[in-house]
């Protein structure tokens, strides 16, 4: 009886000490947060030949947010559209990020890509300030908007003013090259799940905010790549260049009784020339031309944060003015300039009631080689939470 009582005190102690070396009740460092913004509204569209009115569906894109320590994190938003009388869902990002120290963080998935700053900071709905993205971006555009690849990025101190940096290297760009859709040879496609070929893109940009109230940036940024097209194909050593330069403004002024906000970015892409094939009239005929594409956007908006009445704080008036030059002799040439204005009433911080009226004049494009008018009216609600 004694040997037993014994062998009892002896486990009971060996599991108590075993409980406070590996279980130690602490709380747990790791936290979940769960974000994103969704968005609906009205759009009127008027092209002379063709007139559209219509409600859209409510579009959602959550942000799910994981820190498993103060050095490692994990991102990712997914994206519910409603698109015709279909669901569409994407992934906008999903990325794995490391803090190496104060000035570095190492990322790797899919991430925004910081070609300038309208795609990585400004385009979600309750940000930005128009329904609409610039001409040059999305489907047609020239700017990249994400890609599956690894970034170094951080910052820099100065004694005042502030240096951010960014540079990363991606799965290369594809180029299309028009036996899909004949009339989107030569364009370039950035969202590649996986490489076609043994070239990679490498990119970054440089960010100076010169002033210690960090008002005003100004930004440099490149993205290149030595091969787009397929391994063993005539395009596969097409290479292209792409480079683009923001501006950014923010301030409360008091001379004027409120906020100021001016945003700018210009991009260039410059691919290397290549041979496609098109038919005519049955026959098969070889074409070429100098593939080069910019476009430019400049934005200015005001808020009257400082007068007396709360509901004129609460409104906020903008105007915007992009265009959008493709190369000539493209399927897809085209030149359009674009005048948007709108009025936005914020209900809160995070959430915005934008109404605007924009019009575009587009000559060439998709839908023919004349000169097309375009006038627009929208009615958006933006909410982030």
């Amino acid at each position: 009886m004694k040997k037993l009582i014994y062998f009892l005190i002896v486990v009971v102690l060996g599991t108590t000490s075993y409980a406070q070396t590996y279980n130690t009740f602490e709380p747990s460092k790791t936290q979940f947060m769960l974000r994103g913004y969704g968005h609906t509204g009205f759009e009127y569209m008027d092209s002379g030949d063709e007139t559209e009115s219509t409600f859209l569906g409510a579009a959602f894109a959550p942000i799910f947010l994981y820190k498993h320590s103060d050095r490692l994190m994990f991102e990712a938003e997914l994206e519910f559209v409603l698109e015709g009388n279909e669901l569409e869902t994407g992934l906008e990002y999903a990325d794995v990020m490391y803090v190496l120290n104060r000035n570095m963080t190492v990322r790797a998935g899919k991430f925004l890509l910081p070609f300038g700053t309208f795609m990585e900071r400004l385009h979600p709905a309750w940000i930005n300030r128009l329904p609409n993205t610039p001409l040059g971006y999305g489907h047609d555009g020239i700017a990249p908007s994400s890609g599956i690849g690894v970034e170094l990025r951080g910052a820099f101190d100065l004694g005042g003013p502030t240096l951010n940096y960014s540079v990363y290297s991606t799965n290369g760009p594809r180029l299309k090259d028009g036996s899909l859709e004949p009339e989107e040879a030569g364009m370039l496609q950035f969202e590649n799940y996986e490489d076609t070929n043994l070239a990679k893109a490498y990119g970054g940009r440089i960010g100076l905010l010169p002033f210690s109230d960090s008002s005003s940036e100004i930004g440099f940024s490149a993205y290149s790549t030595s091969g787009t097209g397929e391994e063993d194909s005539e395009y596969e050593d097409i290479g292209a260049f792409l480079y683009a330069l923001d501006f950014s403004f923010v301030k409360q002024i008091s001379g004027i009784g409120g906020v100021v906000d001016v945003k700018a970015q210009y991009n260039n892409s410059n691919v290397d020339t290549a041979t496609f094939t098109e038919l005519e009239d049955g026959i098969a005929e070889e074409y070429s031309f100098d593939n080069q594409s910019n476009s430019f956007y400049g934005q200015l908006s005001y808020r009257p944060t400082m007068a007396s009445n709360d509901f004129v704080k609460k409104l906020e008036f903008v105007g915007r003015y992009s265009d959008f030059n493709a190369p000539e002799g493209a399927e897809w040439e085209e030149k359009s300039v674009q005048y948007a204005f709108g009025v936005n009433y914020w209900l809160s911080w995070r959430s915005v009631v934008k109404l605007s009226y924009q019009t575009t004049e587009t000559e060439g494009g998709h839908d023919g080689n004349g000169i097309t008018n375009t006038d627009g009216l929208f009615l958006h609600w933006a909410i982030g939470f």
